[in-house]
């Protein structure tokens, strides 16, 4: 049967006389060294991560230390509504209350549902409370291997030493070089143990890859869907008559009593909504419309697109369709054309393509 392994007492030893350089330390190889440090690094990183995503999405700091509280106690955290959260819940209330065939019913109606964050962190936490404390315990047990290692090799070479002085060092000799191939052995079993591990964060690197991709991809989706929602809002609030919108001032008095300058300076303003004409000016007549002879551009549509009048064009997502821009026209339209339509598009509906 094998002899135990070194007591515990001397690993302190042997520690300090490191640290003094009185004591040689089996070194790692480089592969290993390399493992350990990228391993250090993706703990440091994650948890940077984590923790700065969570302000991003909960910034109040004492509902983030309430939660941490929570967690700690294993007890379920209370569910607590964002202030984006509380918005939508608003106003879709209002849109109930206000009655949704309403005007402002319908407009409060359109909100935007958000995406899921929280599947981002969940891998994040998993690592750091399951993959890095495994990995932390063993590499612990490997350094103490280590030093029982060592401190084998330091009472080995003491007793060769002292082995030409004495015969009576024999037995102590064989003692000390069994005890060496036991620390040897342990120790090389937990190093393929620490280095199994260490590889593991290969994965763990994809993993988080993969939830990363799905993250971005949520929140892309979901900001493109308040885009969407804020500008079929702002188009459905310039169809209204101007008294409902772009003023809070009194009503302006009668024209009986007031100039022509002041009458025009108090009437109610309506917001110009983009690629819809202003009152009072010609709409654009798309029949007469011919491309410039230089200028045109090829362009994939981003996301699918309703026209919200006879002078926008419909879109659909993936597909190619010419682009150009006219004198005078906004900034943000452009003029498409797909076979023989044409009409108004969004330019940030548009992947333009050199």
């Amino acid at each position: 049967e094998d002899p135990p392994p070194p007591p515990t007492s001397a690993l302190p030893r042997q520690f300090t006389e490191e640290k003094f350089g009185q004591a040689e330390k089996t070194e790692l190889d480089a592969h290993f060294e390399n493992l350990l440090a990228r391993a250090d690094s993706t703990k440091n990183w994650t948890e940077k991560i984590l923790r700065q995503t969570e302000v991003l999405l909960q910034p109040n700091p004492s509902a983030r230390v309430e939660e941490f509280l929570y967690e700690k106690l294993d007890r379920k955290v209370p569910s607590r509504v964002t202030n984006g959260e509380l918005l939508a819940q608003y106003m879709a209330e209002a849109a109930s209350e206000l009655g949704p065939s309403t005007p402002y019913g319908e407009c409060a109606a359109r909100r935007p549902r958000g995406g899921g964050p929280l599947l981002f962190l969940t891998p994040l936490r998993d690592f750091l409370e399951g993959d890095w404390k495994t990995i932390s315990k063993e590499r612990r047990l490997l350094h103490n291997r280590r030093l029982d290692l060592d401190a084998c090799k330091a009472r080995l070479k003491k007793a060769k030493a002292a082995e030409a002085k004495a015969t009576l060092w024999n037995d102590e000799v064989d003692k000390a070089e069994q005890e060496l191939r036991v620390a040897q052995t342990e120790f090389d079993r937990q190093a393929e143990v620490t280095r199994l591990l260490l590889e593991g964060i290969s994965s763990t690197h994809v993993n988080h890859l993969r939830c990363l991709h799905e993250f971005v991809k949520s929140q892309t989706t979901y900001y493109a869907q308040c885009y969407r929602h804020m500008l079929d809002l702002q188009k459905q609030l310039g169809r209204f008559p101007g008294t409902f919108v772009g003023t809070t001032e009194p009503a302006s008095p009668p024209l009986s009593s007031t100039s022509p300058t002041t009458a025009a300076a108090t009437m109610p303003v309506v917001p110009s909504v983009a690629g819809l004409a202003p009152p009072g000016e010609a709409a654009l007549c798309l029949e007469e419309v011919a491309p410039p002879a230089s200028g045109t551009r090829k362009a994939r549509v981003l996301y699918d697109y309703e026209a919200a009048d006879s002078s926008e064009l419909a879109l659909l997502a993936d597909e190619l369709i010419t682009v150009y821009s006219l004198p005078g026209m906004d900034p943000d339209w452009l003029i498409g054309e797909r076979g023989n339509k044409k009409g108004k598009v969004p330019v940030t509906y548009l992947e333009l393509l050199s």
